[in-house]
């Protein structure tokens, strides 16, 4: 085997290495937080004799059905292309990476990638923030001990306050995961980019010698061998 080609079997393995290792990030980040959000939808209790504003109820369902579908078209690519890549990574034979569908699924796999760290954590963000205000809204004045009504008090109830101070908390939260997101997201490409340049730089190198030596042997101007005693 020339070194050209083992530079790019080299490389296939590295590439067959990191989409196994995001397949693996997205199928357990994506179980998780869709079982999450099933047992909020599940586990919530609506107060009966309080008016949910019509948007809220429809905004925390809408979130929550979009979140676990996200989540779960995440998990069925981890699924569907994850046995094949552990099947050719176990094999230990250099050439087994030929047989691997990681390059020809490199669309899937990135969706998959996407749809678990960046698009379903920002959704679990949100269905977070409707929680809270599912949860507090019907929070209002406190009843009075002795005759059990209510005491109106001026200002926001404490459960309004309490989803304001959860929104509050977390839009920044959101604001700086997107912003870390864009510049991982920026890096990582810089990084790609130029491991590109410097590996077809050896690439081209690699070739380049191999060239010379071929012509060395063709010509027939290769040193002669040294013999030791």
């Amino acid at each position: 085997m020339s070194l050209n080609e083992h530079s790019l079997q080299a490389l296939s393995w590295r590439k067959l290495y990191l989409s196994r290792a995001k397949l693996k990030a997205s199928s357990r980040t994506s179980a998780l937080l869709s079982g999450f959000a099933m047992v909020a939808m599940v586990e919530v209790q609506l107060e009966r004799d309080y008016s949910y504003p019509p948007g809220l109820l429809i905004a925390f369902s809408a979130c929550t059905t979009v979140l676990v579908a996200v989540h779960l078209f995440a998990l069925m690519i981890s699924t569907c292309i994850l046995p094949n890549l552990e099947a050719v990574s176990n094999v230990h034979n250099l050439n087994s990476v030929k047989e691997s569908p990681h390059e020809r699924m490199h669309r899937h796999i990135e969706l998959a990638w996407a749809f678990s760290t960046v698009i379903g954590t920002l959704l679990f963000l949100a269905e977070v923030v409707l929680l809270c205000w599912v949860k507090f809204l019907p929070l209002g004045n406190p009843r009075d001990a002795t005759d059990g009504t209510s005491t109106p008090e001026p200002g926001i109830s404490p459960g309004v306050a309490a989803a304001i101070t959860s929104t509050t908390i977390m839009v920044p939260f959101g604001l700086v995961f997107i912003v870390f997101a864009v510049h991982f997201y920026r890096s990582l490409v810089s990084h790609k980019t130029d491991r590109q340049f410097q590996e077809l730089e050896e690439l081209s190198n690699i070739t380049r010698l191999q060239n010379q030596l071929d012509h060395r042997v063709e010509t027939g101007t290769l040193p002669p061998a040294v013999h030791f005693p």
